[in-house]
């Protein structure tokens, strides 16, 4: 175990070179038109092609739509009774009848395997009360995601000239979604029955990708293929999104090759630790440690640095666990990922001892 004094060093260098395999981006043979790759713990990009185009995003929508219903359905065992108005949506459908009565968790199944635009209405309709209103709850999340190249006009992503994104954007709806347990759930199950009819995951990376685990394909003659996964792999979950691309199957696998050769995340504060002198207590110094791991996500040729701010020295007693100071990671001047610094044990504070008889007798006479 490494152990630092907190004034020796006032920057804290890890050299963490690998001989993982870097591949240069811009030799990436991508046939998408747009494309990004992001890692979705942190939100950092890994790699990106015309990631801020807005475009048509056919079915990928979807991803979204789920989103709002999730964050705004309590129940989703809820029953719904299907209404006519909601059935014949042209495109895919998970085939709703009039009268069908099914739960909220139903037509999600059939929203993101089948990709029913019916589902899509009729989800929008039993959350919002129209397509319309739906629309605007979902804008208003793609704003607060900090989404600044999307418009949606509708729930299931057929083409309209007001509904658009960008790769980056639906990178980060994605991001977003995936924090809901029962979203990871829908879009990495190979098939679900509902009632008489059997979804079939179209994603077919779920089975040829290892790590893949969701989460939407789609297609319109305007759009072309579009396509989001996500994948993990040694502790490491990327988001892939390309827009427009013939080829996203074999690009997805290609980037994630690449992405899982270039790039791991490393806790840069593993095993280290450092001292703080303590002024009146039983022990002259105090153990600090990390309070949580600082894992960064970097390249193999990337130096990364970590600059921490610790008291020169402490007063007892100390309580383990209180805060100590605080470590920043830097990746080329910018800021990686920060942590808390803790004390790692208690150290009480010194008793003054007993004089002995005689300095007593000596302060006697004094």
């Amino acid at each position: 175990m490494k152990r630092l004094t907190a004034a020796a060093l006032a920057l804290l260098i890890l050299g963490l070179l690998s001989s993982r395999a870097y591949g240069a981006e811009a030799t990436l043979p991508v046939s998408a038109r747009a494309a990004v790759v992001l890692e979705a713990d942190s939100g950092q990009t890994l790699w990106e092609k015309n990631a801020d185009e807005p475009m048509l995003i056919a079915s990928t929508t979807k991803i979204m739509t789920a989103l709002v219903v999730l964050e705004r359905c309590a129940d989703l065992d809820a029953q719904v009774t299907v209404d006519p108005a909601w059935t014949g949506i042209e495109g895919s459908s998970m085939y709703l009848t009039p009268g069908q009565t099914l739960s909220v968790r139903d037509l999600l199944y059939g929203l993101m395997l089948a990709s029913g635009n019916d589902a899509a209405v009729a989800l929008a309709c039993v959350t919002a009360g129209s397509v319309e209103a739906f629309a605007a709850l979902m804008n208003d999340k793609a704003a607060v995601l900090g989404c600044v190249n999307t418009h949606f006009a509708n729930a299931n992503g057929l083409d309209d000239p007001e509904h658009y994104a960008s790769a980056r954007d639906l990178a980060l709806i994605t991001r977003e979604a995936l924090r809901y347990d029962m979203f990871r759930q829908i879009v990495s199950t190979p098939a679900r029955t509902v009632g008489e009819n059997t979804y079939v995951n179209h994603n077919r990376l779920l089975r040829e990708c290892e790590g893949v685990f969701g989460v939407k394909t789609g297609y319109t003659m305007a759009a072309g293929r579009t396509l989001v996964s996500c994948c993990e792999r040694n502790g490491l979950t990327l988001i892939c999104v390309t827009l427009s691309d013939p080829d996203d199957w074999d690009d997805h696998e290609a980037l994630y090759a690449w992405a899982y050769g270039a790039y791991a995340r490393d806790d840069v504060l593993a095993g280290v630790t450092w001292t703080v002198p303590v002024i009146g207590g039983v022990t002259d110094t105090v153990s600090v440690t990390a309070g949580e791991a600082l894992s960064v996500v970097h390249r193999g040729d990337e130096q990364i640095t970590v600059q921490y701010k610790l008291p020169s020295f402490v007063y007892a007693a100390v309580e383990a666990g209180g805060a100590a100071g605080q470590a920043v990671a830097y990746i080329g001047g910018v800021e990686a990922g920060r942590a808390e610094l803790v004390y790692a044990q208690d150290v009480a504070q010194a008793q003054p001892e007993e004089p002995t008889f005689w300095e007593q007798v000596q302060e006697l006479f004094d």
